[in-house]
């Protein structure tokens, strides 16, 4: 009983000096850690760094019982793991790593922190006819079931996307867009890359999501997704299969868009201002899924 009584004077004792001492940067300070460790753990609770998480716990609470009850080449053992797990980790989530970097790099509204503020700026007016020239081509790529994959890119630069590919640098044209992607065609298995106003690539390979899919996706869809969870990317999608037309962002799909429905997201994510507030939200028949 005694044992117990002075385990909670002394839990009562370290508050109590805690609080006396409590400062406002400790505040600040707490605060910081919270959102750190909050997002953190949002970011890999859909990755596979979740599993791996879980392990390192488990490695950590063996550890710390294997030093209490002094096994001491258990613990050797252990602490070794931990040590070269660091450098196995980096390596082997690479790309989730990357992604996380990339996100911090961008604001809270997709923006890229502007340390660099090279991009090629384009009038509404431009921005509105490239996107009829896409969505155009898209409605008719649909109509006749011819698989295309379009990636839009924004403030993530894409060049090593781009270098996987044949140089195009041409003028966004629905005809052009709908020749590359003709079954026939050399470039038509790979994606199309437009960069300010131009078709800067075409047959260029994507990263592949390791996402967990529905049965009706492929490997198309996969490489739309991936290529928007590591950049803020919008990636246009025809099924060759089914026709339908698919839109992917920030990892997430969203599925049987209408023409129209794509017109009007695209001018919204690529920022005309006559649209900006338009509730399109009923503009398509599915649903958003992962």
């Amino acid at each position: 009983m005694g044992i117990v009584l002075r385990f909670f004077q002394s839990i009562g004792e370290f508050i109590a000096t805690t609080v006396k001492n409590f400062m406002w940067q400790d505040v600040v300070d707490i605060a910081i850690v919270a959102i750190i460790i909050y997002y953190v753990l949002k970011f890999i609770r859909d990755t596979r760094a979740a599993q791996l998480l879980k392990g390192i716990i488990l490695i950590v609470i063996l550890f710390q019982l294997a030093q209490g009850f002094n096994l001491e080449a258990t613990s050797y053992i252990l602490n070794s793991t931990l040590e070269f797990g660091i450098l196995a980790v980096i390596i082997v989530f690479q790309p989730e790593l990357r992604t996380l970097l990339e996100r911090i790099g961008r604001s809270g509204n997709g923006k890229t922190i502007p340390f660099f503020a090279a991009d090629k700026k384009q009038s509404n007016a431009e921005v509105s006819e490239n996107i009829s020239s896409i969505v155009d081509a898209v409605s008719d790529m649909s109509a006749t079931k011819t698989g295309a994959l379009i990636v839009l890119e924004r403030t993530t630069k894409l060049g090593e996307v781009i270098n996987t590919g044949t140089k195009v640098d041409a003028a966004i044209v629905s005809d052009v867009i709908t020749n590359i992607f003709y079954p026939k065609a050399p470039l038509h298995d790979g994606a199309v890359i437009i960069r300010d106003g131009r078709i800067m690539a075409a047959g260029c390979f994507l990263p592949l999501s390791t996402k967990k899919l529905d049965n009706d996706l492929g490997t198309r869809h996969r490489a739309g997704i991936g290529v928007s969870e590591i950049s803020d990317a919008v990636v246009i999608l025809v099924s060759e299969e089914t026709g339908i037309i698919s839109v992917a962002k920030e990892g997430q799909l969203q599925r049987r868009l209408t023409p129209d429905a794509l017109r009007v997201l695209l001018t919204k994510e690529l920022g005309t201002d006559e649209v900006k507030r338009m509730d399109f939200s009923n503009l398509w028949k599915g649903r958003s899924k992962e």
